[in-house]
C-alpha cells in the first residue's frame, strides 16, 4: 500500500507517500491544522495534543488525548482524530474554548490549543460527574504565561456536554478498528499486523525490527535523535496483547494495553500499581505508554519496573516457537539489555496472587508530576503477626538496570516489623545499587533518598494502622 486513510475533524483524509517516521503532528501541520504545535518534541509540554477515538469497554467510543508529536502517522491507519480546530470555530466556540477565553486562560496562545484538547478529553470522560473536573488531566500541558490559575478556573467552571453535542453523541457509536498496514518506502518499512501470528511471522523474518506499542519512547528517538529503523512493527492493535484477566494464582496484563487502560480495568485491585499511575509522566503519556514498552526499552528509570519487581512479576515472551516466562528479577542483563531473544516479543506481564497486603511507591524527582525520577522505590510487604514474612523492594535510578534490593530484603525477612529493624534495613538500603552523580541528582542524594523512602514507608503505614 502507498497511502493510509484517517478521519480528521469528521472529514476522511487520505495520506499519500507516507514515510514510516512521519509523525501525526507534522502531517497535521502540513494540512494547515496548525493549532497543534511542537514545543518540546518529547511529550512533556502538551502543545501538540489531539484527541483520538478509541474503544470504550461498553462498545462505545472514548475520546483520549495523546501527544501527536510522538504518534507515527502510519500507526493511525483507519483512526479518527480531533484537533483543536475540530472542537469549535470563531463565533461558535466550544465550551472549553469559551471558558478559557472569558477567564483569561490564554496569553501568548502557543500552548492554548493543547490545553483545550486535554480539557476536552476530561470534559467528555464518560464517567465524569458533571460538577467535577480532574485537574491532573492537565498535568502534561505546560504554560509559561498564565500562572495556571485562570486555566484551572476555566476547567473547574465546566459543566457537562449538552444532549446535542456532536462529540458527546459520537461516544455512543463504536470506535474505528485497527487496520492492517504495510508500507514499503526508501526510508524503511512499516507494518501493523492484526494478529499475533502475523506479528511473529514478520518478526521472525526481521528480528532486528523496532517493535512499537505506544511510541512514547521511540517517538523521542525519532524526533530528537533522528533515529530511523529499517523495519517498524506496530503491536498496539493486537488483541492477544490487549487482554487483562484474573486467574487463581496471577493477574495477567497485556503488554499493549495503555497505562490508562490498565488503570481503569484494574480499578484499584492492585494497590501498588494504583500508587504508580498518577506519578507516571502525565495523562497524555499514560494514554499511550504501555508496560510492554517500559519492559522493552528496559530503561533503569522506567517507573513501572521497580513496581513490577516488588510485585514479583513475570514477563511472558512469545515467538513462533511458543511462549516462555521469565522472572522479572532475572530479565535485565545490562543497561537496556534483557533476556528477550531475537524473534521474541513481550506478550504480557503476570503478577502473582495473592498480593502482599502492604505496599508503597516512592518517586523522588524535581517535580512531583510529569517528571523523570531520580530515584524510585517500590515496597511490597507481608507480615505474619509482627514479623516480616517476606519483603520485596524494587529500585530504579540507582544502577544500570532496575534492581531488587536483595541485601535489604534479607535484613527484613524473619525480623520484627519495628522501628529498630527498619532503621537497620534503611541503612543497608542506602548502599544498594551503584548510584552515580548526574544532572538529576548526586550519588549521595540518591543514597539518602533510598534510606528515607523505607523509613517513610514504615512511618506512613504504621501511622495509618494506628489511625484506623
Amino acid at each position: 500500500m502507498d497511502s493510509i486513510t484517517l478521519t480528521v475533524n469528521g472529514v476522511p483524509r487520505e495520506a499519500h507517500g507516507v514515510q514510516p517516521h512521519t509523525t501525526l503532528l507534522n502531517w497535521l501541520r502540513d494540512l494547515g491544522l496548525t493549532g497543534s504545535k511542537e514545543g518540546c518534541a518529547e511529550g512533556e509540554c502538551g502543545a501538540c495534543a489531539v484527541l483520538v477515538a478509541r474503544p470504550a469497554g461498553d462498545g462505545g467510543t472514548r475520546l483520549e488525548s495523546v501527544n501527536s508529536c510522538l504518534v507515527l502517522l502510519a500507526a493511525l491507519n483507519g483512526a479518527e482524530v480531533v484537533t483543536a480546530e475540530g472542537l469549535g470555530a470563531p463565533g461558535r466556540l466550544h465550551p472549553v474554548q469559551r471558558e478559557l477565553a472569558v477567564r483569561g486562560g490564554s496569553q501568548c496562545g502557543y500552548c492554548t490549543p493543547g490545553f483545550v484538547v486535554s480539557m476536552a478529553a476530561e470534559y467528555y470522560r464518560e464517567d465524569r460527574p458533571e460538577a467535577e473536573f480532574d485537574i491532573h488531566s492537565l498535568s502534561g500541558n505546560l504554560c509559561r504565561c498564565t500562572g495556571y490559575r485562570p486555566i484551572g478556573d476555566a476547567a473547574l467552571a465546566l459543566g457537562g456536554p449538552s444532549e446535542d453535542d456532536p462529540l458527546a453523541r459520537r461516544r455512543e457509536g463504536p470506535a474505528p478498528t485497527p487496520q492492517a498496514t504495510h508500507l514499503t518506502t526508501p526510508e524503511g518499512e512499516f507494518h501493523r499486523p492484526t494478529t499475533l501470528a502475523g506479528a511473529l511471522g514478520l518478526l521472525a523474518a526481521q528480528p532486528g525490527a523496532v517493535l512499537l506499542a505506544g511510541g512514547t519512547d521511540w517517538g523521542v528517538d525519532v524526533n530528537l535523535r533522528h533515529s530511523r529503523a529499517a523495519v517498524t512493527i506496530a503491536l498496539d492493535g493486537l488483541p492477544e496483547l490487549r487482554t487483562l484477566g484474573w486467574n487463581a494464582d496471577h493477574v495477567e496484563i497485556g503488554a499493549a494495553l495503555s497505562l490508562s487502560e490498565v488503570e481503569r480495568r484494574l480499578a484499584g485491585r492492585v494497590p501498588l500499581l494504583d500508587e504508580l499511575f498518577p506519578l507516571f509522566a502525565s495523562r497524555l503519556i499514560r494514554n499511550s505508554a504501555t508496560l510492554g514498552g517500559n519492559l522493552g526499552t528496559a530503561s533503569p528509570i522506567g517507573d513501572s519496573l521497580p513496581v513490577l519487581l516488588a510485585l514479583d512479576a513475570r514477563v511472558v515472551l512469545a515467538s513462533r516457537e511458543g511462549e516462555r516466562e521469565v522472572q522479572l528479577s532475572a530479565y535485565f542483563t545490562g543497561y537496556r539489555r534483557t533476556r528477550r531473544e531475537p524473534g521474541e516479543l513481550i506478550r504480557a506481564v503476570r503478577v502473582p496472587l495473592p498480593l502482599a497486603p502492604r505496599s508503597g511507591f516512592y518517586k523522588i524527582a524535581k517535580r512531583r508530576f510529569d517528571d523523570i525520577s531520580s530515584v524510585a522505590v517500590a515496597v511490597a510487604l507481608d507480615l505474619d503477626g509482627d514479623v516480616v514474612r517476606s519483603a520485596r523492594i524494587g529500585l530504579g535510578g540507582v544502577a544500570a538496570t532496575p534492581i531488587r534490593a536483595l541485601a535489604t530484603e534479607e535484613v527484613l525477612n524473619g525480623r520484627p516489623w519495628n522501628e529498630r529493624t527498619v532503621r537497620e534495613a534503611a541503612r543497608v538500603l542506602r548502599g544498594e545499587g551503584t548510584p552515580l552523580d548526574d544532572h538529576r541528582a548526586s550519588a549521595a542524594y540518591r543514597a539518602a533518598m533510598l534510606e528515607g523512602a523505607l523509613l517513610k514507608f514504615y512511618f506512613e503505614k504504621t501511622a495509618r494502622e494506628v489511625t484506623l
